[in-house]
């Protein structure tokens, strides 16, 4: 068999542990107008207590049960994922970005501008479809986390900027999270919904998310919003109706009572994304009996992963796409190393500054994939100025990961986009220049990744001698990846190339003591 028909087979199984690796799909779920407080009130059933015909308890109707159950989760699910009650409204948004600038103190940055700031704010708006920008503002505060967000004298100018705009439907207020008390504030003024950087990345999230396991977690990051949303709601009661506070012969109080529901939604999301993890669990031990290197490429979101890896793997199906958030659910992708070692790229969900815990913490399912790799590429947009503030926000995200020490000491830095960069040169040691657009520094980078995979896996590249009477070609087949086979007919013997783990290793000497070995 030559190299190139055997490349072509190792290839395939690789696609097929890739494909494992992914979600199924959901189909699309019916739109359907729900309040906040519509979806508080549905009635949730207790576990265990099904819908639709009464079960068969026959022998017999073992198959039928399954299906039963299988509806049942289905139908479960779609109440899950049926549409937010906290999603913006269809139709089109015209923003006023907000910036509160942090002129001193422990709240200041010193590794980014207000300017930075604002411009990525921005940035958030565009992905939204049927978004605008209607006005950048910054202004200066001393304190970020006061009832106001701003001084009184600044307070009042900022609300006459915004009352001058025409056509404004919203202000997106460039902090990652504000209270509900704030929120109820701020809105009072300024006749508009107030959105901050958490209420649009979880949009941004929404809009994105395709399978069942990430709008189950975009579902789950959305439990403290509506908890929040709930007492001010409740708040905005007792103001303005007053009277008892308890349900008519519950015992409980309606805060109790709609509080209970969440704890009961957020259970069976919690659940439903067990199931979900539990199943990733199984294809992860199906790939790792395949054997199959597994190499994490991640980084700050617009960084440039996606295109990196069509690069890597020439995977023409692969259509990056110039927007933050762009890969939200984990896909997998079989590539070649330069010793024909096949290998899958993991895309991940990129990182942001400041991106919520809630919201990180929600996605701990998707990410957790991340510590069973054997190595983790970090890549960089070396053009970008905070690039330096997008590495620090990766990094630490990576360690609150709780990540096995030799997956971070062994990681490889990938400066992206170097072509837009006159005779760019790494500073830091040890990091690799690319373009993955062009394709400069791809060689470099695959043999890096080839010499981090063998150390981590601590597989081995050499080249046996085999008697073809013998079965050491179809045990090599077996416990080894078999690279090339030169056959030389005249002596029926063959020299076979090989990637070989090392307890398999041992166990071949052990086996076939007089087999000649050739070390590269």
């Amino acid at each position: 068999m030559g190299p190139g028909r055997l490349s072509w087979s190792l290839l395939l199984r690789c696609r097929r542990a890739a494909a494992a690796l992914g979600a199924p799909r959901c189909r699309p779920l019916p739109a359907r107008s729900l309040s906040a407080a519509a979806l508080l009130r549905a009635p949730l059933r207790p576990p265990g207590a099904g819908g639709g015909a009464p079960r068969n308890g026959t022998a017999g109707a073992g198959g039928d049960e399954e299906e039963e159950e299988e509806e049942e989760d289905e139908a479960a699910l779609e109440e899950l994922l049926g549409q937010s009650p906290l999603a913006p409204g269809p139709g089109a948004q015209r923003v006023a970005i907000v910036h509160p600038a942090v002129k001193w103190g422990p709240q200041k940055s010193p590794l980014t501008t207000a300017e930075l700031q604002i411009a990525e704010a921005v940035a958030l708006v565009d992905t939204l479809q049927n978004w605008t920008v209607l006005d950048k503002i910054i202004i200066p505060t001393k304190n970020p986390n006061k009832k106001f967000v701003f001084g009184k004298g600044n307070f009042q100018v900022l609300t006459e900027k915004i009352k001058k705009l025409p056509h404004v439907t919203a202000v997106f207020l460039n902090v990652e999270r504000i209270s509900s008390l704030t929120k109820k504030e701020l809105e009072g003024a300024w006749g508009v919904p107030v959105f901050d950087r958490y209420t649009v990345v979880l949009h941004i999230f929404r809009c994105n998310a395709r399978t069942k396991e990430a709008k189950l977690q975009v579902a789950l990051a959305e439990i403290p919003l509506l908890r929040s949303n709930l007492k001010n709601e409740l708040s905005q009661r007792d103001q303005q109706r007053g009277g008892s506070r308890y349900i008519m012969g519950s015992g409980e109080t309606f805060l109790e009572t709609q509080d209970r529901v969440l704890k009961e939604r957020e259970l069976k999301i919690r659940n439903a994304l067990e199931k979900l993890r539990r199943k990733r669990a199984l294809l992860r031990v199906q790939r790792r009996k395949c054997e199959f290197p597994m190499v994490s490429v991640m980084g700050y979101t617009n960084c440039g992963k996606t295109t990196l890896i069509k690069a890597l793997t020439g995977e023409a199906g692969l259509q990056p796409r110039d927007q933050l958030f762009a890969t939200l659910d984990i896909t997998a992708h079989a590539g070649f190393l330069p010793s024909h070692m096949a290998v899958i790229y993991v895309d991940t969900i990129g990182f942001l500054t400041d991106l919520p815990h809630n919201l990180v913490e929600s996605f701990s399912a998707t990410l957790e994939e991340v510590a069973y790799s054997d190595l983790i590429v970090h890549v960089r947009d070396i053009t970008h100025p905070e690039t330096i503030l997008q590495k620090a926000t990766v990094l630490s995200v990576l360690r609150n990961l709780n990540l096995p020490s030799h997956l971070l000491d062994s990681m490889v830095e990938v400066h992206n986009k170097v072509d837009l960069i006159e005779r760019y040169k790494p500073a830091e040691e040890n990091a690799l220049a690319v373009s993955a657009l062009h394709g400069h520094g791809l060689e470099e980078l695959k043999q890096e990744i080839e010499k981090k995979i063998l150390t981590a896996t601590g597989k081995k590249i050499l080249t046996v001698n085999i008697n073809l009477e013998g079965p050491q070609l179809s045990w090599l087949y077996k416990e080894a990846t078999v690279q090339e086979v030169e056959v030389m007919p005249e002596d029926g013997r063959a020299r076979v190339k090989v990637i070989i783990g090392s307890s398999a290793f041992g166990r071949y000497k052990n086996l076939f003591p007089n087999s000649k070995i050739f070390m590269p």
